[in-house]
This record gives structure tokens, C-alpha cells and sequence, in this order.
């Protein structure tokens, strides 16, 4: 009984600070580490277009989310009917 009072609530903070958003520098210098290792080097279109690969990909992974949601959220209502007969005696 103990255990869980001390387990359920460092889990939930756990998940919550899980739960980070990056600044747009953290984002950016994120990219370049990444485009840095796929072997582009700094200052050269090259790695230009590979920083902007990377954001374009995440634009369109953004969108495709969002409408995926919408698709999932706003679809036409389901009318369930019931009757219920009654017999009178």
C-alpha cells in the first residue's frame, strides 16, 4: 500500500517532465547536429539544403498530424435509433 503512494506519483512526474517542448535555437542547432553527421559541412549550400529538408519534413509531418485529426474529430455524426415497443395490457 505504501509503495504505490510513492510509486504513482514519481511515474507522473516522470511522463510530465517527459514532456519538453525545444526553443527554435535548441530546434536549430538540433538540425545541424544532424545534418553535421549525415556528412554536410557548415557554411556550404549543401548543408543549407539539408536544414531545410529537415524543416520542410517537419512542416509536412505537421500537417499530415493535423489532418489526420481533423479526419478523426470532424467526421459526420452517428444517429443510433432505438425503439422500445411497449405492449399495453
Amino acid at each position: 500500500m505504501r509503495l504505490h503512494r510513492i510509486l504513482i506519483p514519481s511515474a507522473l512526474l516522470l511522463v510530465l517532465a517527459s514532456c519538453q517542448t525545444m526553443t527554435p535555437e535548441e530546434r536549430r542547432a538540433a538540425d545541424e547536429r544532424t545534418c553535421l553527421g549525415y556528412g554536410f559541412r557548415a557554411k556550404t549550400d549543401a548543408m543549407s539544403r539539408c536544414l531545410l529538408d529537415l524543416e520542410l519534413d517537419r512542416r509536412a509531418q505537421s500537417r499530415s498530424m493535423m489532418e489526420r485529426n481533423d479526419s478523426m474529430f470532424w467526421q459526420p455524426p452517428i444517429v443510433v435509433e432505438r425503439r422500445v415497443i411497449v405492449h399495453r395490457r
